[in-house]
């Protein structure tokens, strides 16, 4: 059967590096008061005149580098964002033009942060019924664009950035020692729309908005929603919680990554994490922290590997998958 294989991952951070002590000169806050309920030490914030599309296209050409790819060899690309440049056409179809890509079809998906693993199960998806041999999925976003920075208990959070993958078909047995995607579970709760959305939007306001959040009802969720479709996620691919060798979070709040590897029972020591000094990323934070791990060598070939991450909506979503 055929599977779909990560041969390649990329990332691209913006320069501007803003640290918890440059938000309290300017907020009611400090950097311990952001360390103890989130984890996170800085965030990377695009320059004025960098847009998503510039950090998607840094993002992919780092990852078509990293597979030994080419632009022209790809017929997929599949771009994770809830900040794209324009409301139409699909920002995926600039970084298609920037890139070279001449065939096949591009377009952008909106799951907010589960956005990337949302990405990897339409991508799977159009391998496995043989539309697709290459594709390239990206998760990026510039959320400074939409945060309110007198709100101390949202702007905080959040940063920009961009990562990406590059896929290929691959024959396998059809068995848990295949390496790529081996099940991908998504889900969507309609019902708290409210808890973690933009004020704002094309047929409402006719302007971007800015982010809201519930902190708490955003939290009491993630934490048991994260950890069962995880549990799903493994259950669906005949995998064992404790042959997981990496759990690639959402790397939304350390509270809630530390909740959901307890939950699972994995040492603290398997999850890769990047809040620190990535802060919320959105649908950009697992490539950016798959990117990290694969380049310091924490992720090999036959490992596997758990992503999972939650968004508004509630959408949230896991994949595993051996590399």
């Amino acid at each position: 059967m055929l599977r779909t294989r990560i041969v390649g991952c990329g990332s691209f951070l913006p320069e501007k590096v803003v640290t918890n002590d440059d938000l309290a000169r300017v907020l009611d806050t400090s950097n311990e008061w952001i360390v103890e309920r989130t984890g996170i030490e800085e965030r990377h914030i695009a320059a004025d005149d960098e847009t998503t599309s510039d950090l998607a296209f840094e993002a992919a050409r780092a990852a078509l580098g990293s597979a030994g790819v080419g632009a022209g060899d790809l017929d997929l690309l599949i771009l994770a964002t809830s900040t794209p440049d324009n409301t139409f056409p699909a920002t995926a179809a600039k970084v298609q033009a920037r890139l070279g890509m001449t065939q096949g079809l591009a377009f952008d998906i909106q799951a907010v942060c589960a956005g990337f693993v949302c990405a990897l199960a339409v991508a799977d998806s159009f391998v496995r019924a043989g539309q697709a041999k290459t594709a390239l999925i990206i998760g990026a976003e510039t959320y400074s664009r939409i945060l309110d920075w007198n709100d101390r208990s949202t702007c905080v959070l959040f940063g920009d950035g961009a990562g990406a993958a590059v896929l290929t078909a691959s024959e396998g047995a059809g068995t848990t020692a295949d390496r790529g995607v081996l099940s991908v579970c998504m889900h969507t709760d309609g019902q708290h729309y409210d808890a973690l959305f933009v004020d704002g939007g094309v047929s409402t306001t006719q302007t971007a908005g800015h982010l809201r959040m519930q902190g708490r009802e955003v939290f009491r969720h993630a934490v048991v929603k994260l950890a069962a479709v995880a549990e799903e996620a493994l259950a669906a691919a005949g995998i064992a919680p404790e042959a997981v060798d990496w759990l690639v979070p959402h790397q939304a709040n350390r509270r809630i990554m530390d909740a959901t590897v307890r939950k699972l029972g994995l040492p603290a020591e398997k999850m890769i994490v990047t809040v620190d000094h990535h802060a919320n990323t959105s649908s950009a934070s697992i490539p950016l922290a798959l990117a990290e791990a694969v380049g310091d060598g924490r992720i090999k070939s036959g490992d596997i590997v758990v992503m999972e991450a939650l968004g508004g909506g509630f959408v949230w979503g896991s994949a595993v998958v051996r590399w």
